[in-house]
């Protein structure tokens, strides 16, 4: 007798890196139930939508892609997971097809509530909340693809509250992750065959803020820890307030080979009336001084950067004292990001709303600043040896391999699949766009 076939579950992950953590832990759940997990371009009895409302347009984009799933199979059950659901449940439930909403926590119980609305042939809400939140929602992964570079989520939450940010509001004040958790985690990455972790989260640089009273540890004392664990060879720390790099984190990290020499370093605005506006805890001034400190301890460290264009008031002058302030520091690589105005932040109710048209043409402006930037940090490093980590074939060109610097720098060499998974020196010699060229030393 034929064995009937497991249920099928597909996933669609939009958003940040975090999210791309969770949706890989909600698979965990899935399979441990004995479901399959098949692409989501294929007929599937459920669909998860782990969705993004940073921007009007991750709403958008999470809108399409719900549709998309429910003509490919209208009988499916549609979970949609994530910072939409949270924002807006009961609008994401109006949605044809949708018949689970679940917001930022409780997502070690998809499952259930996805077998519940089958059960019951009813939608079922499973938002709570976030902002009574407390506890870090723990869902370890045990079983990874890939041989090179994983994301390791070590909080949640942020509780900054920037006048543009949706964020606090969708998921929650800082909850950070025990420490043992992460070491674990980390330790079963490294027998699986991972060389880097990529420290993620909402607010990493509040990592073990929450727990102060408690004697848990910050940031830096998880760095050190992770850093004794054999077989990890690169710790890369995802984004970072630059409150947190202050005199003596430096000097500390300085002293562990492993932290990567990259460290990306929210700036949001290069204008100090902006930043006021902003809510942003820091100055220009300020923001200078620490990279001066970091470039000091760490000469040639990659610093890279998110800047927001046409913020609520900004104008011609203030952008392009932002321009001149991202020049002058000279960052390896800005990411741009247009201000989107987000229902139920202080911002949006702003006067003097800059025209959709302006911003993206400062955007435009500020993305060709960042190709001119990049180019110039790279050329550095050419006629150097730098290690690299090999992560797969390259996408644009038979019979070359793909793989990072340390300092984020993406490098081509010849090669096969041999390659991928190994750490090696390797000689650069030239420049094609944003890639460096070069042969294995």
């Amino acid at each position: 007798m034929e064995a009937t076939p497991l249920k099928r579950v597909a996933f669609y992950t939009l958003g940040c890196k975090t999210n791309q953590y969770d949706s890989e832990a909600m698979k965990e759940r899935f399979l441990e139930k004995g479901y399959r997990v098949v692409d989501f371009r294929e007929d599937s009895d459920v669909y998860v939508v782990n969705t993004c409302t940073v921007t009007n347009l991750g709403e958008r984009k999470s809108r399409q892609v719900i549709h998309r799933a429910h003509r490919r199979n209208p009988d499916a059950v549609i979970a949609v997971v994530g910072c939409y659901a949270q924002q807006a449940a009961e609008e994401v439930l109006s949605i044809p097809g949708v018949r689970v909403a679940l917001g930022t926590n409780s997502r070690n119980r998809i499952v259930d509530y996805v077998e519940r609305a089958q059960a019951i042939k009813a939608p079922v809400n499973g938002v709570e909340n976030i902002r009574q939140a407390r506890e870090f929602e723990d869902m370890p992964i045990h079983a990874f693809a890939g041989k090179t570079r994983a994301a390791l989520k070590i909080q949640e939450g942020c509780s900054q509250f920037c006048t543009y940010c949706i964020i606090p509001y969708v998921r929650g004040p800082i909850r950070s992750r025990n420490p043992e958790s992460i070491r674990k985690e980390a330790e079963r990455l490294s027998e699986a065959g991972f060389r880097e972790i990529v420290l993620t989260g909402i607010h990493i640089a509040s990592y073990g803020r929450d727990r102060q009273n408690t004697g848990n540890a910050d940031l830096l004392d998880l760095l050190k820890d992770l850093h004794t664990i054999r077989g990890i060879e690169r710790i890369r720390l995802g984004s970072l307030e630059p409150t947190l790099l202050t005199e003596h984190f430096i000097e500390e990290v300085r002293d562990l080979p492993k932290i990567c020499r990259h460290y990306h370093i929210s700036l949001q605005s290069g204008c100090d009336a902006t930043l006021k506006r902003m809510n942003r805890r820091y100055t220009t001034a300020e923001y200078r001084e620490i990279v001066r400190h970091l470039r000091c301890a760490i000469p040639e460290v990659a610093v890279t950067t998110d800047i927001m264009v046409g913020f609520p008031g900004e104008t011609e002058e203030e952008f392009a004292a932002t321009c001149a302030f991202a020049e002058s520091v000279g960052f390896s690589r800005i990411h741009v990001f247009p201000y989107s105005p987000r229902e139920g932040t202080p911002a949006a109710s702003f006067e003097h709303q800059v025209l959709p048209e302006i911003r993206e043409r400062r955007s435009r402006k500020m993305v060709a600043l960042s190709r001119k930037l990049e180019q110039n940090y790279m050329e550095q490093f050419i006629g150097r040896k730098e290690t690299v980590l090999f992560e797969k074939a390259y996408n644009g060109k038979e019979g070359l391999v793909e793989g990072h610097t340390d300092h984020y720098i993406k490098a081509l060499v010849p090669g096969g699949p041999e390659l991928e998974g190994q750490l090696l020196p390797v000689f650069l010699d030239g420049r094609e766009k944003d890639c460096l060229t070069g042969h294995v030393a």
